[in-house]
This record gives C-alpha cells, sequence and structure tokens, in this order.
C-alpha cells in the first residue's frame, strides 16, 4: 500500500513532506492564487475524483449489460469495417487479455488501488488530479465487479471485452479509463504538478 502511494506521488505520512500552509495557495491550474482556503478547495476536488469514477464505472457496467444481453454468442458486429468491431469475449486475465492465469491477483491488485485512492482523497487539491485518480477509480471498481460477480466464481469472475480493433486485444470501457487515467498521471508528472497542487519547475 505504501508503495502504492508513493509511485501516484502522494507521501502517506506527514513526515514524509513538508507541512502545507494553513490556506495553501489557488493550484495553478484553476487560474487563481491564494484566495480560497484548503477546506473549500479539498471536497471540491473530492467530488469531482468521484464523479469521474461514478461516470465512468456507469458506463463501463452499463455498456456490458448491453453487450451480454445483446451480442454475445453472436456473429461480431463491424462498425468501420475489418478495422473496428464489437465482438463479446469473457477476458479471465489483466485489461488487454494479458495473465488469465492470475486472476486472483489482478482481482487483489485492483481491490488494493481502490483502496490506496479512496485514502489519498481527503489530500487531493489539484483538477487535474482528481479526474485522472477518478479514472483510475471508476475503471478499477468496473472490472472489479466482473472479478467478482461473473462467472466462474468470486474473485475468479472472467471481464467482458467487446471492443475489438484490428490487430488489437479486446477491452472495454474500464480498461480504457484506466489507460487514460495513467497517461494523465504521467502528464502531469512530467509537467511538475502535485495531487496537493504545488508545481514544481526546474
Amino acid at each position: 500500500m505504501a508503495e502504492a502511494e508513493r509511485i501516484i506521488g502522494m507521501p502517506s505520512t506527514p513526515e514524509a513532506r513538508e507541512p502545507e500552509p494553513a490556506e495553501p495557495p489557488e493550484p495553478a491550474e484553476d487560474g487563481q492564487s491564494g484566495a480560497t482556503p484548503a477546506v473549500a478547495r479539498g471536497p471540491r476536488r473530492i467530488a469531482v475524483l468521484f464523479a469521474v469514477a461514478v461516470v465512468a464505472y456507469l458506463l463501463d457496467l452499463g455498456s456490458k449489460v448491453l453487450v451480454v444481453a445483446e451480442l454475445e454468442h453472436h456473429a461480431p458486429i463491424q462498425v468501420l469495417g475489418d478495422w473496428f468491431e464489437l465482438r463479446v469475449i469473457r477476458n479471465a486475465g489483466a485489461a488487454f487479455g494479458f495473465g488469465e492465469a492470475f486472476t486472483v491477483i489482478f482481482t487483489v491488485i485492483a481491490a488494493s488501488v481502490i483502496v490506496v485512492i479512496a485514502r489519498l482523497a481527503r489530500k487531493l487539491y489539484s483538477l487535474p488530479w482528481a479526474i485522472a485518480l477518478g479514472l483510475l477509480l471508476g475503471g478499477a471498481l468496473g472490472n472489479l465487479t466482473d472479478r467478482v460477480f461473473r462467472a466462474p466464481g468470486v474473485f475468479e469472475g472472467a471481464v467482458v471485452d467487446f471492443l475489438a480493433p484490428k490487430n488489437f486485444a479486446v477491452f472495454n470501457l474500464a480498461d480504457s479509463a484506466i489507460v487514460c487515467g495513467g497517461i494523465l498521471i504521467v502528464i502531469l508528472s512530467f509537467r511538475g504538478l502535485d495531487p496537493d497542487g504545488t508545481v514544481h519547475k526546474d
């Protein structure tokens, strides 16, 4: 858990970072400076995180229910000719079909990611980071739901994948949310923006 917090960029102990001022300046991405206390800004960022997560989760859940009901055990539907089609498969591995022999491990990892993000939410003061973590949370919840409730059993369920580009692995909206959230985190890290809103300039 501590290692995951270190990678995301938010220390788990107060000693690991400098003390924050009582009223930190507004993050650069909001275009304001020092007008709003942290107690007012923090809940807004947390609300954004969970709103993004809920939207991502519901879109993933709804799309899976629809394609299982309408497309499973049927011929694939071509959307862009041979370049992109809808084809339902059951994936026991990780995102994009990797590691099918480690279903339980991937389930534990997804659950751990959810717990870490929930713990870090209270320290969040950056809007872009709230969006990125919300995408990760929604995607992890979407695939974890399949792991828990779908066949062949609890914590061993196969994830429903249905987006099939040509010459690429079949995936779902939860995978897409996780990848987009990860890419956004990399971009924010390269730009020197921390989850607490601090901007580091080299």
